[in-house]
């Protein structure tokens, strides 16, 4: 599929927010303004909406289909696995240097919070989000996604080790309840047995 458009050029804001929609769909720019994806229902689909939003926002689109010869289509294949690829390893960049790096840092401040387990938990969350896109947008199934998919359970690992150092550095110890028996030890912590 091909998408040709133009949009105002004030406010650039526009250009940009269309820019970064077709990105995010997985477009490959063959130049400005002129973007290709894949024929597949879901990239015909968000190529005719962002037809439409260009449109809206007070400019021109044409999409239609393209059809290569093999050196091009070859061409266009790889660029379409690169970018891909570069994904993955954007990914795994963020793991190692900055997740891993983050829990390494607040075990040196031996900053074991839940506030700080919490954040970090939002970090890893954002890093799953990231890649189920750049998975979704992988037309080709480029290589890297293997190690992506490593390191952020990797970072799963590293963090449930945090979360249980948080945990037990800031939970109370249980009373010597079992010494007094289960019946006692509800009771004492105000609870009666129903």
């Amino acid at each position: 599929m091909l998408l040709v458009y133009k949009v105002p050029s004030e406010p650039s804001r526009l250009r940009v927010a269309v820019w970064r929609e077709l990105k995010r769909l997985g477009a490959h720019y063959l130049q400005q303004a002129v973007c290709l994806l894949p024929d597949t229902g879901r990239a015909r689909a968000g190529l005719a909406s962002m037809r439409d939003r260009v449109v809206e926002l007070g400019g021109t689109a044409v999409l239609g289909t393209l059809t290569l010869d093999e050196r091009d289509a070859a061409q266009v294949r790889a660029a379409f696995l690169a970018n891909s690829q570069r994904d993955y390893a954007e990914i795994v960049e963020e793991c190692e240097t900055k997740f891993v790096k983050e829990i390494e840092f607040e075990r040196f401040r031996e900053n074991y919070t839940f506030e700080e387990a919490e954040e970090i938990r939002q970090d890893l969350d954002k890093l799953k989000r990231w890649l189920a896109q750049v998975v979704e947008r992988d037309w080709l199934g480029a290589p890297g996604r293997r190690d992506a998919e490593e390191h952020i359970a990797d970072c799963e690992r590293l963090l449930e080790g945090f979360e249980a150092d948080v945990f037990h550095r800031t939970v109370p110890p249980e009373p010597s309840a079992v010494a007094a028996g289960p019946s006692t030890a509800l009771e004492g912590a105000g609870c009666a047995e129903a």
